[in-house]
């Protein structure tokens, strides 16, 4: 489930927020009003400030018992646990676009201090969590960006150019010289991250280099294992040429290994995308996975927690150029648009899984 990179409110969209939240009350922190749009904030930041103790700070991920979602969750944790603060987890069973809302608004009556979301939908969530800053609560997304004008920073996996490019090479590496037929088997129609990720695809295999694949479609499995599952059988009978899954989704692509592995399609169809090893450690061994890709989700939670204990404690707002210290991750210098990139992913193969337990 991926499971980072942003589609923004329209200026009309936008507009119509502002009008409907400024009639909105909430619980407030302090008296202060935070006007803060993604980038900017109301009070200058102070790198040598403290990192304050007792900090309450929750996660809300797309959805609870999902694989990446518990790796990633777990390393907030952790973090947390360092910082001497309070952690909560909460969140739905599934991943659709409005399910985050009444968490949200629960957790600013329980007065946070910070909100770390991966966001289901990129819009559904901005009037709680734009209530949530007014009500001087921080929010930090992750793995999956909100708009921009509704959180304070994004805590993106690495850079959506390169994820994107990376499942575009990766394809063409599966399908060979001759190239053929490849079709994409994603989350959520509405996520962020995985339609980031495609877009930069497509735009990937319009260059002379990927003039032999044919992209014949893009499937959704809404992060479900079953449905994925479901989805990967239906393009192979929609599609009997198609010589690459693409699944940059960790619930999709073991889905689709899972298929591949047990059916007359195993060694012809090829499954590549974003996993994680200790799911995909079996097909890799099996031969159904030749190669795919991921970056330790457990930091993506890890470096939340830290951004959201700094930007709390008034060490940093979100500004391009902000730099702080990301416990055992080291240092960090926010990008434009609030954006904190964690870092490049890692390719995963039978000679490395091995190195691999998460």
């Amino acid at each position: 489930m991926l499971r980072s990179p942003r589609t923004l409110l329209s200026v009309t969209s936008a507009a119509l927020l502002v009008a409907g939240l400024s009639a909105c009350g909430g619980t407030t922190k302090d008296s202060n009003t935070n006007t803060g749009s993604g980038t900017q904030a109301s009070a200058a930041a102070d790198p040598n400030a403290a990192l304050k103790e007792g900090l309450k700070i929750a996660f809300l991920p797309k959805q609870l018992n999902n694989p990446y979602s518990d790796v990633e969750t777990g390393g907030g944790k952790v973090a947390v646990d360092e910082l001497k603060g309070e952690y909560k987890l909460v969140g739905p069973n599934d991943a659709s676009a409005s399910s985050q809302v009444s968490y949200i608004n629960t957790l600013i009556q329980q007065q946070q201090d910070v909100i770390v979301v991966a966001a289901n939908d990129p819009n559904a969530v901005c009037p709680s969590l734009n209530q949530a800053r007014q009500a001087k609560i921080k929010v930090i997304t992750f793995d999956s960006d909100a708009s921009k004008d509704c959180r304070d920073a994004f805590i993106n996996q690495a850079t959506t150019e390169g994820i994107g490019q990376s499942l575009a090479k990766m394809a063409l590496e599966q399908a060979g010289s001759d190239g053929g037929e490849i079709a994409v088997l994603s989350a959520t129609p509405n996520a962020t991250n995985q339609n980031s990720w495609i877009a930069v695809m497509k735009e990937e295999l319009k260059k002379p280099e990927y003039a032999k694949l044919k992209l014949v479609k893009v499937a959704y499995g809404n992060d479900d294992d079953q449905k994925s599952f479901q989805e990967a059988q239906g393009l192979l009978q929609s599609y009997p040429n198609l010589k690459v899954i693409v699944a940059p989704t960790t619930v999709g692509i073991a889905a689709g290994a899972r298929y591949i592995s047990s059916s007359s399609y195993k060694g012809k169809v090829a499954v590549t995308g974003l996993g994680l090893p200790n799911q995909m450690r079996e097909y890799v061994k099996d031969g159904t996975v030749t190669k795919f890709a991921l970056w330790n989700p457990a930091d993506i939670g890890y470096l939340a927690a830290y951004a959201g204990a700094a930007m709390a404690s008034g060490q940093i707002t979100g500004a391009e150029g902000e730099k702080f210290k990301a416990g055992k991750l080291g240092d960090y210098t926010i990008g434009k648009d609030g954006e904190i990139v964690l870092g490049p992913p890692t390719e995963f193969t039978k000679e490395n899984i091995d190195q691999f337990n998460f």
